[in-house]
């Protein structure tokens, strides 16, 4: 059988860790959440990001 497992999923949880891994200040961190410019999900009460969707956001920032 030939069966590929899908790639787990590199999550950060809650926006201070989202924030740790922009490297911006909590205040600023729930504000670009607040505002939609991160591209995260709120799960219940919790902001949720894929580190590579992250990462591949603020790159691609830097290249404009």
């Amino acid at each position: 059988m030939n069966i590929q497992a899908e790639p787990a999923l590199d999550l950060v949880w809650g926006a201070v860790e989202i924030g740790k891994e922009i490297n911006r200040k909590p205040r600023q961190t729930f504000h670009m959440l607040e505002t939609g410019l991160l591209p995260a999900k709120k799960v219940g009460n919790q902001w949720v990001a894929e580190r590579g969707k992250l990462r591949a956001f603020f790159l691609k920032e830097d290249d404009a």
